[in-house]
């Protein structure tokens, strides 16, 4: 019996640490700003294990009977907490409520389990045997978790698929425990029948994961979910209303395809047409493929390298029929080198013989969380300066200059700070409103007047028209975003807060 409940201690501990990353994940997927969904959720589970601890010691009897029903109950509440949470996303009036309930609830019945299985195993082992060999257990199955979650759950089960899965391994538990023991249990016919609905439901869930998914995302996106994928950065659904195809990262809208061209005209053409031949072309994100579209209009342009940090987006991009028309096959072009890595460190590692690139477009999603922020930075936009040439340009989609004029203005202040001067610029793109986007140069910048034939927004009187901006997304003083003080976060998170669509 002690080895079977020391095996249950790893179960246990790893399943507890598997609810509370999928917690931790599914609020940064659907509320934004990892760190502090993270470390609020880290923090409210933790507390909820200590009043979990606390309580425990109001048990006095029946403890293997009780410490069956806390498995029986984690694996119910913990298994489905996912599915939950997922499916109720837009239809209660305070998701965060719900989601820290939840996270409440789970850390409250973790927090028991092991002051429950040491009183149980306290006449069986000396004192410090039992708390080494206890916590040894303990803490090996929170190292196999939290290597196990980002390396196999995310990519390759899914958060729901994840917690449905760590549920059954607490019912599991409990059954061993109920079958195995020879100790008479009292009700212990009840606790078995228990143990048998939960490992159904949860048996259930598994098996339907992916309608489950299906379901909780058609209640969220506009349109069809045709694709749907969860992988080690982030949330990529794709959604399709007749002929409108639409990409979403970890909830927020990327493009629609009624309109993307006007974002990617506005993001490429005032650069590409102001330089005489451009050659060397980099590419940070974009790994949709639709700036390089516009990009490779140039017949000049002889090497492009686009680094995104998300292989499954370049792949998703250059394998999928429908994805590819709309890229025109930008994802083959020979001129093209993927890279799929982080930007930050990519960049930071050239190493002395670093390419000086004509063109550098950083097509990256909003600054909305901190590990985005980083790529926003004065040190980033400092590596930006190794490499680019005296004639060299790089512009920056920034955001709203209406609806988060700060944002905006700390992107353009951000740049001038580490020494570029800049050229700000907005368009209209319905699906997003009006957007904004800042050149950054080493010399003064001149909006071109000649631009390819055949473009369906961009031509000289639009992008002249571009550069000017009313009073009301009119230049502001703000914060300069650092890697230690991040203010353009906070200013995203204030001023987008206020608008549904985000």
């Amino acid at each position: 019996m002690q080895r079977l409940l020391l095996v249950s201690v790893f179960v246990i501990a790893t399943c507890g640490l598997i609810y509370e990353l999928i917690a931790g994940t599914l609020a940064s997927y659907l509320l934004g700003d990892s760190i502090t969904q993270f470390s609020t959720i880290i923090g409210t589970y933790l507390f909820a294990m200590g009043i979990g601890s606390w309580a425990s010691a109001k048990v006095d009897k029946n403890l293997l009977a009780f410490f069956v029903r806390i498995e029986i109950l984690v694996g119910l509440v913990g298994g489905s907490s996912a599915a939950i949470l997922f499916l109720l996303f837009d239809q209660v009036a305070s998701f965060r409520f719900l989601l820290y309930f939840i996270v409440t609830v789970i850390g409250i019945l973790v927090g028991i389990e092991i002051p429950i299985l040491l009183r149980i195993l306290k006449d069986r082992y000396e004192f410090k045997d039992l708390v080494s060999r206890v916590f040894t257990f303990d803490y090996i199955g929170a190292l196999f978790a939290s290597i196990l979650f980002p390396l196999v759950l995310v990519p390759h089960l899914g958060l729901i698929r994840s917690s449905f899965m760590f549920g059954i391994f607490n019912v599991m538990v409990a059954l061993w425990l109920l079958y195995s023991i020879k100790e008479p249990l009292p009700w212990a016919r009840l606790h078995k029948i228990a143990a048998g609905i939960v490992m159904i439901i949860l048996t259930l869930g598994f098996i339907s994961s992916d309608k489950i998914s299906s379901l909780a995302e058609s209640n969220s996106f506009a349109g069809h979910v045709i694709f749907a994928k969860s992988t080690p950065y982030q949330r990529i659904v794709i959604t399709r209303q007749q002929s409108d195809i639409r990409l979403y990262l970890n909830s927020n809208l990327q493009f629609s395809s009624q309109d993307e061209y006007r974002y990617h005209e506005a993001l490429v053409h005032p650069v590409m047409s102001a330089l005489q031949a451009p050659r060397n072309i980099l590419i940070i994100g974009g790994g949709d493929g639709l700036a390089l579209r516009e990009i490779l209009k140039y017949p000049s342009v002889a090497h492009v390298t686009l680094v995104d940090l998300d292989p499954a987006m370049t792949k998703l991009f250059s394998s999928s029929p429908m994805l590819r028309k709309l890229n025109q096959d930008s994802l083959h072009s020979p001129k093209l080198k993927v890279i799929n890595a982080d930007a930050f460190m990519w960049l930071k590692h050239l190493g002395a013989n670093r390419p000086i690139f004509d063109a550098i477009f950083i097509d990256l999603p909003d600054p909305s969380n901190f590990s985005i922020g980083k790529l926003y930075s004065t040190a980033f936009y400092g590596l930006l300066h190794t490499v680019m040439g005296p004639d060299s340009l790089a512009v920056i989609q920034s955001t709203s200059p209406l609806v988060a004029r700060k944002s905006f203005w700390c992107v353009n202040n951000t740049l001038r700070a580490s020494g570029f001067q800049t050229s700000p610029y907005h368009a209209l793109v319905p699906a997003f409103g009006d957007w904004g986007y800042v050149i950054a140069s080493n010399r003064p910048y001149t909006v071109p007047t000649r631009y390819p034939a055949g473009l369906r927004f961009i031509d000289a009187d639009t992008a002249r028209d571009m550069f000017s901006f009313p009073p009301d997304m009119g230049p502001i003083a703000t914060k300069i975003q650092r890697l230690d003080d991040q203010a353009l976060i906070h200013y995203f998170d204030e001023e987008w807060s206020k608008y549904l669509i985000y």
